[in-house]
């Protein structure tokens, strides 16, 4: 089993949402995080400076089977791509176990 952690825009989630949907990752989990970039210039938007220093990003966490990793790392890539600087990253560990607590299930059982 892996484990996928995504940083992507806020503005992407729905699209990536929807694209992991369709490949049947049907759980997830996510959160709103606050990160710092490499850009380091301010930008304007509808003559408003503001700074690009501390990144408004949204962190996904997705755990799947080691099968299943290539498909789910391709979606992401492909559904959070804007092109510009600040698309985010993506992350991939191993996982040694997963477990299901209502049921018991463990390893793949656990994660479905």
């Amino acid at each position: 089993m892996k484990k996928i952690e995504a940083i992507i825009r806020k503005s992407k989630f729905d699209d990536v949402k929807e694209a992991l949907h369709q490949i049947e990752v049907n759980f997830f989990s996510y959160w709103d995080v606050t990160g710092v970039g490499n850009e380091k210039q301010g930008h304007v938007y509808r003559g408003i400076s503001y700074s690009t220093t501390d990144i408004q990003r949204r962190h996904l966490s997705i755990v799947v089977s080691d099968d299943f990793l290539t498909k789910t790392v391709e979606t992401l890539l492909e559904a959070a791509y804007s092109g510009n600087v600040g698309d985010g990253k993506i992350f991939v560990s191993d996982i040694v176990e997963a477990y299901r607590i209502r049921t018991k299930e463990s390893g793949h059982a656990g994660i479905n």
